[in-house]
């Protein structure tokens, strides 16, 4: 008499059925369904026998369940990445969702992205763009204002401030002249076109002259020692000027700025050498 050959649970005969074994017992496919499949994880619902099973470190899918969480890609025999909450994810996505968003346009940064970086802030390429203009700066030259960013045109036009000669934007350099903004190339002397940027200038009314064309051109000549007048006392007399220190009586020689003095045949003399002629 042969051995009975029974499901461990319900004790049916499964001679000529189909049955499952498990941990060294065997049972029929109703009582595996009901004792001892395991749960996917994904759908909360027993893995039966006549399914396929998948799992990963005691978890547990229908190869049905097995998508990513994100795509709902399929990742039967595909690389993956177990995440937060025992979701699974493909490769693509995993790449995407840990890649650095763009601040233009919040997408993912991913590898082979053309992209500009600043200041720990990244942009695709083609979303770094001028906040005035809307044009694409890219890898250009640019000009940060706060959160926002200008283009060198757009910069030029809207924050640079204007030559008081060529009333074009300076974009660097330059220099200020009683509170006015100036080119270095057009700060220069007006007879010679010297640049007079660090160097010493003198202004007549809206001209400018460097030391060596101020004497020449500009300055009055002294009556006396005939030489340019510059930078001391001057003292005018009809239509003639001297230096004060040139400014003397004919016969004595005595200084004469700022005291009385006498004109006498054209000579300039103090008040008492007429007498004595």
């Amino acid at each position: 008499m042969s051995e009975r050959f029974d499901c461990h649970y319900c004790r049916d005969p499964l001679q000529g059925k189909k049955y499952v074994q498990k941990e060294g017992r065997h049972c029929c496919v109703k009582c595996f369904d009901k004792f001892c499949a395991n749960t996917c994880i994904e759908c909360k619902k027993p893995i039966g026998a006549d399914s396929k099973e998948l799992h990963f470190k005691n978890r547990y899918w229908h190869d049905s369940c097995f998508r990513c969480f994100k795509c709902y890609t399929s990742l039967v025999n595909e690389p993956f990445m177990l995440r937060e909450n025992n979701k699974v994810w493909c490769s693509n996505c995993t790449a995407a969702e840990d890649a650095p968003r763009c601040k233009g346009c919040f997408k993912p940064i991913i590898a082979g992205d053309q992209n500009v970086e600043y200041k720990k802030m990244v942009w695709h390429k083609d979303c770094f763009t001028c906040s005035q203009c809307k044009q694409v700066i890219g890898s250009g030259s640019f000009f940060p204002k706060g959160d926002d960013f200008y283009c060198v045109s757009c910069h030029e036009h809207k924050f640079a401030k204007t030559c008081a000669k060529c009333k074009n934007p300076i974009t660097s350099g330059g220099l200020t002249y009683q509170e006015q903004p100036w080119h270095s190339e057009c700060f220069i002397c007006s007879n010679c076109k010297k640049q007079l940027g660090g160097k010493r200038f003198t202004a007549v009314e809206d001209q400018f002259y460097c030391v060596e064309c101020y004497k020449e051109c500009v300055a009055k000549k002294c009556a006396g020692c005939k030489n340019p007048i510059t930078g001391t006392s001057v003292v005018n007399y009809e239509d003639e000027s001297w230096h004060d220190y040139c400014f003397k009586c004919t016969k004595c020689a005595r200084g004469l700025a700022n005291k009385r003095f006498v004109c006498h045949n054209g000579k300039i003399y103090c008040a008492e050498c007429p007498k004595r002629l």
